[in-house]
């Protein structure tokens, strides 16, 4: 302690000296690192897939709210239109020189053209709102799965630890087993299933 460096040994630190010296490895200990550096290395790709189909559905989402307000916009054009023409249609029936009741006809008849014009617009934009609205729900779907394989590979992770510190080979099955079920729901998310 002349130069004031103080070390503590762990536990385990003289086996691990003792194998660095003589050349020996840990296959086990090996062989649950390389499987959990793979595991992390696939569970961040697929909590990447997973946030980008989350930011998929909310964009989604938004897209349908526009439309249904847009939608929306348009019946409430076509709700002032049919009150024109209801007008329009009273006017005609209270007219009492033909003049005037022909200036009623033509207005009718316009406020009914403009209305089935505004009704297709109307329409379609629902159409596209629904639409926004199902590819919505379908983004959604996928981030569920990829949610799912990420979870099971996070898990899969903490028992490769537990087996790591415990030398159990029945958590290391474990382990593949597990991770095994999170590639199962990666390649579903990936089928789009």
């Amino acid at each position: 302690m002349s130069h004031g460096h103080f070390h503590v040994h762990g536990p385990h630190d003289h086996q691990l000296e003792h194998a660095a010296q003589h050349g020996e490895t840990d296959r086990f200990a090996g062989r649950i690192a390389v499987t959990t550096a793979i595991l992390a290395t696939v569970g961040a790709l697929m909590a990447y897939a997973g946030g980008a189909t989350q930011a998929n559905a909310v964009m989604f989402k938004n897209n349908a709210a526009i439309k249904k307000t847009e939608a929306s916009n348009q019946w409430n054009y076509y709700q002032a239109k049919s009150s024109k023409q209801n007008l329009a249609e009273l006017a005609l029936a209270l007219a009492t020189t033909p003049e005037k009741q022909e200036f009623y006809k033509q207005e009718v008849a316009r406020y009914d053209k403009e209305k089935k014009e505004i009704k297709v617009v109307a329409d379609k934009l629902e159409a596209e709102a629904k639409d926004w609205d199902a590819r919505s729900d379908a983004e959604l779907h996928l981030h569920h799965r990829w949610a799912q394989a990420t979870t099971a590979l996070q898990i899969a992770i903490a028992l490769s630890a537990i087996a790591l510190l415990t030398r159990r080979n029945w958590l290391v099955r474990g382990v593949y087993g597990v991770a095994g079920l999170g590639a199962v729901l990666g390649g579903m998310a990936l089928a789009h299933l």
